[in-house]
């Protein structure tokens, strides 16, 4: 086998294969069936033909006839009236229109014998196509039945093309899902840190600065305050070596709660 001959039937090959599968089965059996009705009509059409035929056949036969009983009877008054060449002629006639029957009398036997062996073969057609349309119905049945069943299978396991687009759509939609969650969570974040603040500010890095160093600052004189208001002063080293080992540990104690306050305060400043 040369190339092209190699060539040109594997393209038969695919060409048939796509054939078969884009054809449906239904149509193709509703097709046949039609075109057996037609054969059918066809035949039903020419026995109607021959019988038309033989129909014109057997009243020309009838016509020859009564013409030779004309001839006859021409014959027997020619022989009444002694014109014995009259007799002859009407004789004559009633032999061609008798030859003339015969030979009608053949075809018209021959037409009958056609229309019916048409006929048998119609009414053999009409059963054939009867059993057709019966065993039609049921493959027509079958093949929707598992075409409906193959439809049902492919949604559950997702195998066909329209649930695969479906599945397609899913995964881009959680896809951007995810994308918009990250996005809003960073958007969060971005927004707890102040950086939307600082991008709407009119405020440049060292008002900035300035301000927090006057927010630091008045922090240290309010924790003076604080200090001050809970009895706390600072000692000269005389008044320490005075100071009993009981007040010691009470200023150590209450030195202690301070710096656990402080701490919190630190705390929350840095938090905020």
């Amino acid at each position: 086998m040369g190339v092209l001959s190699r060539l040109s039937y594997v393209i038969r090959s695919k060409v048939n294969a796509a054939l078969n599968r884009a054809e449906d089965p239904t149509e193709t059996l509703d097709y046949s069936y039609e075109q057996m009705r037609d054969e059918l009509q066809d035949v039903k059409q020419g026995i109607a033909d021959l019988t038309t035929q033989k129909k014109r056949l057997e009243i020309q036969k009838r016509r020859l006839e009564e013409n030779v009983e004309k001839h006859n009877d021409q014959a027997r008054e020619a022989i009444k009236q002694d014109r014995e060449d009259l007799a002859r002629q009407a004789l004559e006639k009633k032999k061609q229109k008798m030859t003339q029957i015969e030979d009608l009398e053949g075809q018209i036997a021959q037409l009958q014998s056609t229309q019916d062996e048409l006929v048998d073969k119609k009414d053999e057609l009409k059963n054939r196509i009867e059993e057709f349309r019966t065993k039609k119905e049921s493959m027509k049945a079958r093949y929707e039945a598992a075409e409906a069943n193959t439809r049902v299978s492919e949604a559950m396991t997702g195998v066909g093309d329209e649930m695969e687009n479906v599945g397609r759509a899913i995964e881009r939609a959680e896809e951007r899902t995810d994308d918009m969650e990250a996005r809003a969570e960073a958007m969060d974040e971005l927004q707890d840190e102040g950086a939307f603040e600082d991008a709407m500010s009119d405020k440049d890095q060292l008002d900035r600065e300035l301000e927090e160093m006057r927010t630091s600052g008045e922090v240290d004189s309010e924790l003076e305050t604080l200090k001050a208001e809970m009895g706390v002063e600072e000692e000269t080293e005389t008044e320490t070596e005075d100071v009993s080992l009981e007040d010691v540990d009470a200023g150590s104690s209450s030195s202690d709660e301070i710096d656990e306050e402080l701490e919190e305060l630190r705390e929350d400043e840095e938090s905020s």
